[in-house]
């Protein structure tokens, strides 16, 4: 006879493969816990509402706070969306100019449509993003000191934070982890975060690049607010509130197509 597993054993089961592989498909967790998808769909959907995981079409990945996940299985996750919000804040990015880009799967896509500017300065607090853009021609890296985060290369720290803040930058792009519906630009990490935050308060210019799946969610650390933003570019699934909380704070809004 077949020992009915519970629902609270099966979530824990799909967090413990989850944080053994960094992702998992819908259809692969059906078959390896012998429920049927509609049901795993159902326990993805009650774990992301629990900020525990972060769904992507067809399965999951392990939130960044719980463990954070790595720089490839985040990569996956809204992939087009952030080919196209990478290509839009290119876009803004004017040639001959300085420029600082924090680290992050969205901000890594704004990097590979920079191959074509010339007479860049961009600071970088990645090591991902420094091997990204190393190779363009026109782009000259500057990488801070600071300690790299082993899952996905970021650079932080104290002299990072203090680096940054010495250097003036004519376009700032930052990404998020979420956008609060109160507006807060939020995130898991409180050490990123004081990154994030040195990088706006440098910025001339300030350039959110958040694909549409981060308004309304939920993470323990604010590093800033939509107010100190002054232009928002994402995809086109974006929730209708969040561009009326730009237009409310007087926030160019671009949408990435």
């Amino acid at each position: 006879m077949k020992v009915r597993v519970t629902t609270k054993a099966r979530q824990a089961e799909i967090l413990k493969l989850l944080k053994r592989d960094g992702r998992a498909i819908v259809d692969d967790l059906a078959e390896l816990l012998e429920t049927t998808p509609q049901t795993i769909r159902k326990d993805l959907n009650t774990l992301a509402q629990d900020n525990q995981i972060i769904r992507f079409h067809g399965g999951a990945t392990l939130a960044a706070g719980t463990e954070y996940a790595g720089f490839d299985v985040r990569s996956e996750i809204m992939s087009e969306e952030k080919d196209l919000i990478g290509a839009a804040v290119a876009a803004e990015i004017p040639n001959n100019s300085n420029v600082i880009l924090n680290g992050g799967t969205t901000t890594m896509a704004v990097a590979r449509h920079l191959v074509h500017h010339v007479g860049l300065k961009v600071v970088v607090d990645s090591v991902n993003l420094a091997n990204e853009l190393r190779s363009c021609i026109g782009v000259q890296v500057i990488v801070p000191s600071g300690v790299v985060r082993n899952a996905d290369g970021a650079i932080f720290g104290a002299t990072t934070v203090d680096f940054i803040r010495r250097f003036r930058a004519d376009v700032a792009v930052v990404g998020a982890a979420a956008v609060g519906a109160d507006g807060a630009l939020i995130d898991y990490d409180l050490e990123e975060s004081a990154v994030s935050e040195a990088i706006i308060s440098s910025g001339r210019n300030v350039v959110l690049a958040v694909d549409s799946s981060k308004f309304g969610k939920m993470a323990p650390v604010a590093f800033g607010a939509l107010a100190q933003i002054d232009t928002l570019v994402s995809d086109a699934g974006f929730a209708p509130e969040m561009k009326a909380l730009a237009d409310q704070h007087d926030v160019r809004f671009v949408v990435a197509r």
